[in-house]
């Protein structure tokens, strides 16, 4: 295939994973990863770390839109920050030397229970309480942003991506955040460790930048609409997409 239809395809592959993603604040990458390792036989590490580099930018520009419609308190975010990136790397130096077939099973276990375990919350959602607005970040402390910064920080060192799965949900039913603040308050926490992630793989030769950024760019046009559906969706029918898109993307892990 001639050089610039490989760049339309991998652009409007970008297009179409960086809508998705931003609908349910994960940046892409849970499609991006198994589309590269299933269609275009890539490694599972050289698939992280390729989508980890449209990861990026993608989370950076979803966290600007949903900053504007719910402002973040970054002040608090910073503690499970710091954990996160510290976390991120000593796992990205960790995922380098695994199994792929491992760390592809792996990834699909963690998933399927993150989903799992959001259609239960959705489910069981009739008795729920009143949610919490995004100022109900300062009810949680020191210790457990960096707790959650330090899983989440695991989680997306391993995998590439993935570490806002572990605390959108715990922000959603242990503090009642909605699923909107909740992601906004993930992707934040996120970002350094995701840069940190990025440079490990790419520093490990598992990072293909000309795929990379054609995705990243297909991205980038159209994640202020996937924003903008997110924040008009009801909230039972935005956690069952979140679901929704996990168990494909285990499907297709599988699938390998």
């Amino acid at each position: 295939m001639d050089w610039y239809l490989n760049l339309l395809l991998f652009v409007s592959l970008g297009a179409a994973i960086g809508f998705v993603g931003a609908i349910v604040g994960i940046g892409g990458g849970l499609i991006a990863i198994p589309m590269l390792a299933l269609v275009f036989s890539m490694p599972q590490q050289l698939a992280q770390g390729t989508a980890l580099l449209m990861i990026a930018s993608n989370v950076i520009l979803t966290l600007r839109n949903y900053h504007k419609r719910s402002p973040i308190d970054f002040r608090s975010v910073a503690i499970g920050v710091a954990a996160n990136v510290v976390t991120t790397h000593l796992a990205a130096l960790v995922a380098q030397d695994m199994s792929p077939v491992l760390l592809r099973n792996l990834f699909a276990l963690f998933l399927g229970s993150v989903a799992t375990f959001y259609v239960w919350q959705t489910l069981r959602a009739g008795k729920k309480r009143p949610v919490a607005e995004a100022g109900a970040a300062r009810r949680m402390g020191f210790i457990q942003y960096v707790i959650l910064g330090s899983i989440s920080g695991v989680i997306g060192g391993l995998f590439g991506v993935g570490g806002s799965l572990i605390l959108v949900p715990v922000m959603t039913v242990v503090y009642q955040f909605r699923q909107t603040s909740a992601q906004a308050m993930a992707l934040s926490m996120i970002l350094p460790g995701t840069l940190v992630a990025l440079i490990t793989y790419s520093w490990h030769g598992n990072t293909d930048w000309t795929v990379g950024i054609a995705l990243s760019l297909g991205g980038m046009l159209m994640i202020r609409q996937g924003v903008r559906l997110a924040f008009y969706l009801p909230e039972r029918t935005l956690k069952l997409i979140f679901a929704g898109v996990l168990y494909l993307t285990v499907a297709l892990l599988l699938l390998k």
